[in-house]
């Protein structure tokens, strides 16, 4: 009665959409009412038949030749899939990337049947050759798709029933579809369960043979799931993670941007050289822990040398990042986009780690080995700024140097140019800047003739630039240039993990005291106008002050802290979510110049804030309130 209920139902759906192009919400699931708008786009009729493009047997065998090492390893569990499915009225089907079938085998009545809506090798069954059905709407989607009878959207093809799902590779290419098709009935829910095992085992054996002479990791929340198709596999250079299975994407909350980003520590707690530990076991910085077994590439010694660690204090200097699992997948995503020649830019608010961020994005991109150069826009003299930026010839104008200067453009050949504060260039250099990244050539003061540049450009703000009128920062033109891919860097209160982030940046400084439970308080709800900068710069004059075996006490915390804390009512103590934060950032900054006479420079650097900032928040302060504006 069901089945019937739902035939009636997709009836209805296609008359409704032949008529009107749309249909009620509920009666066709999503991902093949998307596919029906698909294929209406592309002018097909439902009534109609699919256009007959069989292959040749000379053209199957050149593709099936192409796909040689997906077929032979998916041999294996077509056969078992096929055991698994009864082998009665049904076909196992295996296609390449772009839907066309490569192999099938099954019940033969079936497989007559089938063929007469050319469900057999050599046939396209993409979208735009075959409409609405499993394997080419699954390619679309990306995802496991079952068709159901009429959800096919050629009548014709109404007769059959079809589970399909994609075959990745370690790098997250689709490499083929599988696919369990049979005589058109309700879809049992286990089938879309036994494609999934298929498939599986399919990219199981791929994995094992792409990565034969990298480490491989295997994880797997139960010790015995090891060395199954079903487990985590992670493959490292070094310690550059560059492939991961389904599993272990899904495992670990990855997306596939971050292969050949990602370092083992992004993911992992220690190193890889110590994995997995005494007890068989991993750590991901999620927390989940998992059974695990490391496998070396065979051309590694038995032995691996073991590397020495590097010293805690060292790695706190180094600016090692302490990014969250968020900008992680960001700077992910900056990076190949980066590698593709997509201009980024970073927005946050001072302190928050634009410059890290942007020399993370130099050092695990295409450009690694070439120069980083960082120019701090507001920093740099605006009567300097152009010979800096552009570079000249000898006796360009007066006091240039007898050589000439190259320039910081032109020294960012091959590399990444970071251009820090971008909003603060002058207007009239703004249009200079445009057009070398237009035209790729540099202009020299001075020059004859342009000298050609390639760089990828990352910038960096800490205020808002996408507006026009005469206050506008950055010029229309140039800002839809810097502006291809844009990354917000969120405040240091706004992180979930402030207080193991203190923890973990504190332990870095290598022996000391611990900190005492209220100092982590303090700490821990302070709004942190500066960000990390200011965080890192606080907790080392801490460390410094306690010494190896001294005491971290209150009266060591910076004025405008304890000024902080101790204007807080008691209710507002150590809960930073019911903070006035502009209240208590403008309290610390002028705590700060209070302490430091009114000594910019100084107070600057004890808020970890940048002194062109700090000007502008201290002027702001002085202003009425009805002209202040804040610089986010």
């Amino acid at each position: 009665m069901a089945t019937h209920s739902r035939q009636h139902a997709l009836t209805q759906a296609r008359l409704l959409f032949n008529q009107q192009g749309a249909v009620p919400g509920g009666m066709v699931a999503e991902p093949i009412l998307r596919s029906w708008r698909r294929c209406a786009d592309l002018g097909f009729d439902m009534r109609g038949v699919r256009r007959a493009e069989l292959m040749t047997q000379g053209e199957l065998r050149e593709a099936q030749q192409r796909n040689e090492a997906l077929r032979r390893m998916s041999e294996p569990a077509m056969s078992l899939l096929r055991r698994q499915a009864g082998g009665s009225g049904s076909l196992v089907i295996l296609s390449d990337a772009q839907g066309l079938v490569l192999d099938s085998g099954g019940d033969i009545d079936f497989a007559q049947r089938a063929s007469r809506v050319a469900l057999m090798p050599g046939a396209p069954w993409d979208e735009a050759a075959a409409g609405t059905n499993a394997i080419g709407t699954a390619l679309v989607e990306g995802r496991p798709i079952a068709v159901h009878g009429a959800e096919h959207y050629f009548e014709p093809n109404r007769i059959l029933t079809c589970a399909a799902i994609p075959i990745a590779d370690g790098e997250g290419r689709t490499l083929g579809v599988l696919d369990l098709s049979s005589q058109a009935r309700e879809v049992r829910p286990e089938v879309l369960a036994l494609v999934r095992a298929a498939v599986d085992m399919i990219e199981h054996q791929l994995f094992e043979q792409a990565y034969e002479q990298y480490a491989v990791l295997r994880l797997h929340v139960d010790h015995s799931g090891l060395g199954m198709p079903g487990e985590g596999l992670l493959a490292f250079e070094g310690d550059r993670l560059i492939g991961a299975n389904r599993c272990a994407l899904q495992a670990l909350g990855m997306a596939p941007t971050a292969l050949g980003v990602y370092r083992y520590t992004d993911v992992f707690d220690g190193d890889i050289e110590r994995c997995p530990d005494a007890a068989g076991r991993v750590q991901a910085r999620s927390g989940a822990v998992y059974h695990a077994r490391l496998r070396w590439p065979r051309a590694r010694a038995r032995q691996a040398p073991v590397l020495p660690a590097l010293p805690a204090a060292d790695a706190a200097r180094s600016g090692a990042p302490n990014f969250d699992a968020a900008t992680l997948g960001a700077l992910a995503r900056a990076v190949h986009l980066s590698d593709a020649g997509v201009s980024i830019l970073l927005q946050g608010e001072t302190g928050v780690g634009k410059e890290v961020f942007a020399r993370q994005l130099h050092a695990r991109g295409k450009r690694t080995s070439g120069p980083f150069v960082a120019v701090n826009c507001a920093a740099l003299p605006e009567s300097l700024i152009e010979s800096e930026l552009f570079g000249y010839e000898d006796g360009a104008f007066t006091g240039a140097r007898r050589q000439g200067s190259k320039g910081l453009l032109r020294q960012a050949h091959g590399g990444v140019l970071f251009l820090d504060e971008i909003g603060d260039m002058p207007l009239m250099l703004q249009s200079r800047l445009l057009r070398v990244l237009q035209t790729r050539e540099v202009s020299p003061l001075g020059a004859a003739r342009p000298v050609p540049v390639d760089f990828t450009l990352v910038c960096a703000t800490h205020r808002p630039l996408a507006h026009e009128g005469a206050d506008a920062p950055v010029r229309p033109d140039l800002y839809f240039r810097i502006a291809e891919y844009t990354v917000t860097l969120e405040p240091l209160r706004a992180r979930a993990d402030r207080l193991e982030l203190l923890r973990s940046l504190w332990a870095a400084h290598g022996a000391g005291p611990v900190l005492p439970p209220d100092i982590e308080a303090i700490l821990d709800a302070y709004p942190w106008p500066g960000n990390y900068r200011q965080m890192v710069a606080v907790l080392r004059t801490l460390h410094v002050l306690a010494g190896p075996a001294g005491r971290v006490d209150a009266d060591m915390l910076p004025a405008d802290i304890r000024g902080a804390q101790a204007g807080a009512p008691p209710s507002e103590r150590g809960d930073p979510a019911n903070a006035n934060l502009q209240a208590m950032t403008d309290s610390a900054i002028r705590d700060a110049l209070a302490a430091h006479g009114g000594n910019v420079s100084r107070a600057a650097r004890a808020l970890g804030l940048h002194r062109s900032t700090l000007y502008r928040r201290a002027a702001a302060l002085a202003s009425p309130p009805r002209t202040r504006r804040g610089t986010g």
